[in-house]
């Protein structure tokens, strides 16, 4: 679920709905399933792909996978750990391409973000003392699991799947 919540949360919107499909590598030691692509649409031009698999030789990834970022003047790549990389359009075209120059990502500020298992337990204490509303809640964390739902639906059916607006 990490990572379809931060791509709700970059995407700062709810899916229509949901194409998956899903395989068995040669190499895999599961019965199915252990690989997958899905490709989530927000409407309005925003989509999210993902693609992702349980026994890929080589290239391990974080626990966080890696990410690249395709806005409308540029991207950003993120490699899971501490690497971060960006691109903007520049002026001038090379052909049909824009011209784009590497950008100094800016540092997190720590103060931000809630880091780790030990900070979502610090901020749901806190919400309990003061109140608050924390970080993560279940009643938004239910909407990505109806993403995840769909994609299910979708991999066993080989059908686009529409993802409920309304969530219990």
């Amino acid at each position: 679920l990490l990572a379809i919540d931060a791509a709700r949360y970059m995407v700062a919107g709810e899916p229509a709905g949901v194409y998956c499909q899903e395989w068995e590598p040669a190499n895999s030691w599961y019965r199915q399933g252990s690989s997958a692509s899905a490709v989530f649409d927000f409407g309005g031009g925003k989509v999210f792909t993902y693609a992702g698999s349980w026994c890929a030789d080589g290239f391990r990834t974080s626990w966080e996978g890696s990410w690249r970022i395709v806005a409308e003047r540029g991207s950003l790549l993120w490699d899971g750990h501490d690497g971060l990389k960006a691109e903007v359009v520049a002026s001038g075209r090379d052909g049909i391409i824009d011209k784009t120059q590497s950008i100094e990502v800016p540092a997190l500020d720590a103060a931000d973000r809630v880091d780790g298992h030990l900070g979502i337990i610090q901020d749901f204490m806190r919400a309990i003392e003061t109140g608050t509303e924390p970080e993560t809640r279940g009643t938004d964390n239910i909407k990505s699991l109806a993403m995840v739902f769909g994609a299910i639906e979708s991999a066993e059916t080989g059908r686009r799947v529409a993802i409920a607006k309304e969530t219990p």
